[in-house]
């Protein structure tokens, strides 16, 4: 009997804690609407299912609370009480203290001592309070208690997490026994194995989806807090700010949730104290008194994407900009030559903080970092769009589950790795000589743009010279591609992934181990980690060393060489250099006295290699049959602004001591032989500036 006991008060805990879950949202949404019948009647029975059932069950103390806020509720039902912002909070605290006692019976399994003396006063006069303040509320049917349904009730059932867990680990050594069946299948020419292996497949793939489907969740259970969260946090700072949400029924893994709830309720709250603008501000700038904060979750490829936006002030690079010279995070020479993304990502450091004071809710600098700290923990990624002014985005990226994942085997010097397949984006075949070398390190033109090459077998350490030729993994890590150079690609097979020892937990490149079909074990590669081992993804995350190493590479000797349309061959320093670009003719336009042509979600204005030396300008050259079908354009970035110089044709990368005779002419830093050919090196950012003022002058004259 006290077994059986035992197992009723864990049921009443369990489905009292999610109606009080329940309760929350049902409150918020009666504030906004007070007229909701239909929301007052949940509320109602929510309030009257925990009370009875705690007064069978001897929780006095939990009746008593329970009682008096159902007391509040039926008169609001029949009509003599209204919602308002008063009646709201002290009903949001009374589930508070319902949840820190039903806390309390789960550890020790009585109610507590505390009689909540206050509240229930407070229940008490709000309840009886004069006519005078009473606002009748139209005349409605009351609300039917709650219905029973059986059928859904036979369909559904409690089951334990641990169970849960352990059919999940079952499951997993099913997959690798599997693994390992259909691997000896196709390896022996036997025609009464091949049904068999197929049988087995089949039916573990099957059971495998229903242990997982067990296992996810909506994701609404990791955001069900935030309302709660935007309304007290508005209210404290003087705010009003109301969340939207989208997506709700998108499903994850538990494990996953679990993960990313103190990861979203940071975002939210930093939009509200930092994104969202008082009321007074609000209106003088144009926008509704109400800010709004908005959390969409959808599917994208293979992953679950999660967005929390807000329609604030968004991010002033200029002030995130000086805090982090005021905290020390950069010198003021560093900041000054930080792109706008590296100040951005300045928000990630451990210990910055925009805030101007240190206050309960912000201001010690460790939210944005446990963020992405939390976040990339569980292979997922973080970004962010900022726009002055009209609110920032945060798109959060994590996988669906942990526990058993696709990935594609890739070998190296003999050894077999596991890449995840989230991450890969394409698979390209390298051939000797295809690959060029920058500065200390390996690019590959894979189409219009140059991808660093990342070599397994130079990363783990072996003593053997990197491969020049293989097979090239392209992956992201966060929004940064890169290449992997692999000996040879296997299969992509499902894979369960196993923790690392305590002793290789300091290995950031990998993310765990795998079984492989014949018994062997293979690590699992960490996109991102490697990606900073290496150093790739150091331009999002600005460090005093990194910065300073960047800043001695601006004289390099990386050359990026082509022909002007004369066929005349000509270089610019890499670094000068954004983006390869190949624009049909037919695609451009005339924007004024330039060309243009549209670049993703802004027009790029577009000159030529020509227009921009001082000797060519007045020159007619070519006509319209010596233009190619396609414009090959170098982007150069100076701060925000783009600008695109059209050339004839790309000719390699090449890594060069910069050892210059002297130019001949404006604009030209110097001359260098390169493969037998005399080469003129061009200060791009110089010619670019001199054509603007040149242009300047013009058309002050023609005014």
């Amino acid at each position: 009997m006290p077994n059986e006991m035992d197992e009723i008060v864990a049921e009443f805990l369990a489905e009292s804690l999610e109606s009080l879950d329940r309760l929350d949202r049902d409150l918020l949404a009666l504030e906004r609407d007070p007229g909701s019948r239909e929301v007052l009647a949940s509320i109602f029975r929510t309030m009257h299912t925990i009370k009875g059932t705690c007064g069978f069950l001897g929780f006095g103390r939990l009746e008593r609370v329970a009682h008096a806020a159902e007391n509040l509720l039926s008169g609001m039902r029949d009509g003599s009480r209204s919602m308002t912002p008063e009646i709201a909070g002290t009903l949001l605290r009374t589930g508070d203290s319902l949840r820190s006692m039903l806390d309390r019976i789960a550890t020790t399994g009585a109610d507590g001592d505390d009689e909540h003396d206050d509240l229930v006063d407070e229940l008490a006069r709000l309840r009886a309070s004069p006519a005078s303040e009473r606002r009748a509320t139209p005349a409605a049917t009351e609300a039917r208690p709650a219905e029973h349904r059986p059928a859904a009730a036979d369909t559904t059932v409690r089951v334990d997490i641990a169970l849960l867990d352990r059919l999940m680990t079952v499951v997993g050594e099913l997959v690798l026994a599997r693994n390992h069946l259909v691997q000896l299948s196709d390896e022996r020419d036997d025609a009464s194995l091949a049904p068999a292996s197929q049988a087995i497949d089949r039916i573990t793939a099957e059971l495998q989806e229903g242990v997982m489907k067990t296992r996810l969740q909506p994701i609404r259970s990791a955001w069900a807090p935030i309302p709660r969260v935007v309304r007290d946090l508005a209210a404290a700072l003087g705010k009003r700010a109301r969340i939207e949400t989208e997506g709700e029924d998108t499903e994850l893994d538990r494990s996953i949730i679990e993960a990313i709830r103190d990861p979203l309720a940071h975002l939210v709250r930093n939009a509200i104290d930092h994104g969202i603008e008082p009321p007074e501000e609000r209106l003088a700038s144009g926008k509704p008194e109400e800010g709004v904060v908005r959390v969409r979750a959808y599917h994208e490829g293979g992953q679950v994407t999660i967005e929390v936006s807000d329609d604030g002030r968004g991010l002033d690079r200029e002030a995130i900009r000086a805090k982090a010279i005021e905290q020390g995070v950069v010198s003021a020479d560093q900041a000054g030559r930080l792109t706008d993304r590296q100040v951005v990502d300045l928000v990630f450091v451990p210990g910055f903080s925009t805030a101007e004071e240190v206050t309960t809710v912000s201001g010690r600098g460790v939210g944005m970092d446990v963020v992405r700290t939390n976040v990339e923990r569980i292979g997922g990624s973080v970004d962010v769009a900022p726009a002055t002014g009209a609110g920032t985005t945060f798109k959060i990226r994590i996988p669906l589950t942990l526990a058993i994942v696709p990935a594609l085997i890739v070998t190296t010097e003999g050894q077999r790795f596991a890449i995840p397949q989230a991450n890969v984006v394409e698979l390209v075949a390298i051939g000797e000589g295809e690959l060029s070398a920058v500065r200390d390190a390996v690019v590959y033109r894979l189409r219009d743009r140059l991808v660093p090459v990342v070599s397994l077998a130079a990363t783990f350490g072996s003593d053997a010279e990197a491969p020049s030729a293989g097979s090239l993994v392209v992956v992201r890590a966060d929004d940064r591609t890169f290449g992997v150079l692999v000996d040879g690609l296997s299969d992509s097979v499902e894979i369960v992934v196993k923790p690392l020892g305590p002793h290789l937990s300091g290995l950031d490149v990998f993310a765990g181990a795998t079984i492989l079909g014949d018994g062997s074990v293979a690590a699992i590669v960490d996109v991102v980690g490697l990606a900073g081992h290496v150093g790739i993804g150091q331009a999002h995350r600005p460090r005093v060393d990194t910065i300073d190493q960047t800043a001695t590479r601006r004289d390099g000797s990386a050359l990026l060489l082509f022909a002007d349309r004369s066929g005349a061959r000509m270089a610019v320093p890499l670094d000068d250099v954004e983006r390869l670009e190949a624009f049909p003719r037919a695609s451009i336009d005339r924007s004024g006295h330039a060309d243009a042509v549209r670049y993703g979600d802004r027009i790029l204005r577009l000159t030529s290699v020509d227009e921009l030396l001082v000797d060519r300008r007045r020159d007619v050259r070519y006509t319209d049959d010596d233009v190619p079908d396609d414009l090959q354009v170098l982007v150069h970035r100076d701060g925000d602004t783009l600008l695109g110089v059209v050339v004839g044709r790309i000719i390699d990368v090449v890594d060069r001591p910069l050892e210059l005779e002297p130019g001949s002419r404006p604009g030209v830093r110097g001359t260098i032989v390169v493969d037998g050919r005399l080469t003129e090196v061009l200060d791009l950012p110089a010619l670019i500036a001199s054509a603007a003022a040149s242009v300047g002058r013009s058309e002050g004259m023609a005014s």
